[in-house]
């Protein structure tokens, strides 16, 4: 199962929301790169950076930070918050970032998806699907449609994506334990590599998520607060020891 640290950046610095409120945020680092180095030293062979300004805005913001990153870890990358056009994934694709994960386009214009894919690659191409209760949430989590995460996710996969980051919003940066049954339902139905974003909170949580077949999963708030020690997670779940 792949580990991504999280870094979710606002104002140039790296913070946490709770249940992705913007007023709800705490910072814990002014240098996102500084951060990226710490992880990658403990281990971490992936990483999962979201431009939470870019979320709102709906064009990165937040490309200095991400250049700085990109230039001080040598792990592959993949970025997510207001990447919205072919322009803006190549953008960040030649600043070195590994794979674009796109949202509200992925919802709004499906078809843009299998644009991307086409263009530059199912390995360069995320989707990212959010949801409250189930249903698909867009524009930095402020607008909830009327499409389920199953369906999205089932249209994805026939526009060639292979890779979904499923974040369920209720429990993003609650350490409330992650929605195992989604996931493992959206697994299981699609086939594809379902990334669990979203509530994982200690060891206990990894665990079950990899019982239960799921590929990937993103870790926040419980790296940051010391609840889960990444050499002992990389350990045993990227290297089966």
């Amino acid at each position: 199962m792949q580990l991504y640290p999280a870094i979710d950046m606002k104002g140039g610095k790296c913070v946490r929301l709770t249940q992705g409120l913007f007023d709800n945020v705490k910072v814990y680092s002014d240098t996102p790169a500084d951060m990226a180095k710490l992880w990658v030293s403990q281990g971490a062979s992936f990483l999962h950076i979201v431009d939470l300004d870019g979320a709102l805005a709906g064009h990165s913001v937040n490309e200095d930070a991400i250049r700085a990153i990109v230039s001080s870890v040598s792990v592959p990358i993949e970025l997510g918050g207001g990447i919205r056009s072919a322009e803006a994934v190549k953008n960040m694709l030649d600043l070195g970032i590994t794979r674009c994960i796109i949202g509200t386009r992925a919802v709004e214009r499906p078809e843009f998806m299998k644009e991307l894919v086409e263009a530059f690659g199912p390995d360069r191409i995320v989707a990212g699907v959010d949801a409250k209760n189930g249903m698909v949430a867009v524009e930095g989590w402020e607008k909830v449609s009327s499409l389920s995460a199953l369906e999205l996710c089932q249209q994805m996969k026939e526009f060639g994506v292979k890779h979904i980051v499923y974040t369920d919003i209720s429990k993003d940066g609650t350490l409330a334990g992650p929605n195992v049954e989604y996931t493992k339902l959206l697994t299981e139905k699609t086939g594809l590599d379902v990334i669990a974003s979203g509530g994982v909170s200690c060891m206990e949580d990894l665990i079950r998520l990899h019982e239960n077949g799921i590929r990937g999963a993103i870790i926040g708030k419980a790296l940051y607060e010391k609840k889960i020690s990444l050499p002992d997670a990389v350990a045993r779940f990227e290297q089966g020891e």
